[in-house]
């Protein structure tokens, strides 16, 4: 059978395009008998919406080159297949990452497919997806003159006033600001072509990313942009002198400072990607990177280590500097940099609470495996604590590292 769209044909005016579903005459053409006598009826072939085509992409994934069947039962179950861990009701996808509505327009439909083809046979799971993450909407600010009307917020002007006031013109008029969804109507729009002519992708994707977290909305700041692109452009200069263009990084042991700092980063960094926090994971790398620009001669260790964990956010740069650096296979090959040495995690010292009667009296920088007698030791040393006392304390409740709290 042939179902194949019917297009426009432009030798006949009366023509007009058919979906597939217009071709299957025996099932379009019926007679059915609804309460008034059999009559004939036209089934409308137009009941799908344009979602409905996208809505089962994730399984041909699973084998895109086949052209016998959407999907060999082999491939389907070894990647799509339900899990013992899920209750083997769910697919293979593990984490689907839309917004409100998308939920409604793709989810729906992807999960009403599913359905049917595990209805059908053809599917060894009923539902299609393990976890939804619904992100924030990006949001921007628009602005309205004097009659309400928005005015478009690209040519809206910043005043800071002698007092520190800030105020918006457009056109030498004042405008009042609000924020929102982005949309043709309010004039707001950023679009992410511009955003990539002029900054790049990488750091368009930076910004996006550590605008706040994933699942809240916050409005778009352009001018903000600009902190994205000094945290590459500080991590090309880690690696890369910009006037030669050689390789600067050092075979050099890490120094006790970095060495710890880059433990902890890995350890932050891998717990922030796997909740779904991609600012707090940035902040950190951020610290970072600050603190290699700061060294003389930059670690191969750490800045390798660094750019692994930068790939996700911003993959174009951190690629083409993990050539640079000699490697021949692409980092999307290579394992998420891991904590070798789990003493570099535990800190030096800790800031110990003394209280006298349950009341703050001193603070003391002490061993992180500080004794008991030790710390209480230290705590009566102290003349803070002393003036608090007379003679030998009742009794002395100790927290090590973190808490004492003396009962005179």
């Amino acid at each position: 059978s042939d179902y194949s769209p019917k297009v426009y044909d432009a030798d006949d005016a009366s023509s007009s395009p058919e979906p597939p579903l217009g071709r299957a005459d025996e099932w379009v053409n019926v007679e059915l008998d609804l309460g008034d006598g059999p009559k004939k009826y036209r089934r409308d072939t137009n009941t799908m919406p344009q979602w409905a085509g996208s809505c089962w992409y994730e399984l041909r994934y699973a084998d895109p080159l086949n052209n016998e069947a959407f999907c060999d039962p082999a491939n389907e179950e070894y990647w799509m297949g339900p899990r013992p861990e899920q209750g083997n009701v769910s697919g293979g996808t593990d984490l689907y990452v839309g917004g409100v509505e998308h939920a409604v327009l793709h989810l729906l439909y992807a999960r009403f497919w599913h359905k049917v083809l595990f209805d059908l046979g053809y599917l060894s799971s009923s539902e299609p997806f393990h976890k939804l993450f619904n992100q924030g909407y990006v949001q921007a600010y628009a602005f309205t003159d004097a009659r309400g009307q928005y005015v478009p917020a690209e040519e809206v002007e910043e005043i800071v006033g002698s007092d520190g006031e800030v105020a918006f013109q457009w056109k030498g008029q004042p405008v009042n600001r609000e924020y929102g969804k982005m949309g043709k109507s309010l004039k707001n729009i950023v679009t992410p072509d511009a955003m990539c002519e002029e900054y790049g992708a990488d750091t368009f994707r930076l910004y996006e990313m550590s605008m706040g977290p994933l699942d809240v909305s916050r409005p778009w700041e352009t001018r903000a942009v600009v902190g994205s692109q000094r945290f590459l452009q500080r991590l090309w200069r880690n690696v890369v002198d910009e006037a030669t263009g050689e390789v600067t990084v050092v075979e050099d042991d890490l120094d006790s400072e970095t060495a710890k700092l880059l433990a902890r980063t890995v350890a932050d960094v891998t717990g922030d990607y796997d909740g779904m926090r991609i600012n707090t994971a940035i902040s950190k790398m951020t610290v970072l990177n600050n603190h290699l620009t700061g060294l003389k001669r930059v670690p191969r260790k750490a800045v390798e280590d660094l750019i692994l964990m930068t790939a996700p956010v911003a993959p174009h740069v951190a690629e083409e500097l993990w050539w640079r650096l000699g490697h021949g296979q692409s980092l999307a090959r290579e394992p998420f940099p891991v904590v070798g040495d789990e003493s570099l995690l535990v800190d030096d010292t800790v800031t110990c609470i003394v209280q006298v009667k349950g009341k703050l009296r001193d603070r003391l920088e002490v061993a992180a495996d500080i004794s008991d007698d030790d710390l209480s030791a230290m705590a009566l040393a102290s003349h803070k604590v002393a003036k608090y006392l007379d003679g030998e304390p009742r009794k002395i409740i100790i927290r090590a590292p973190k808490l004492i709290n003396i009962v005179p």
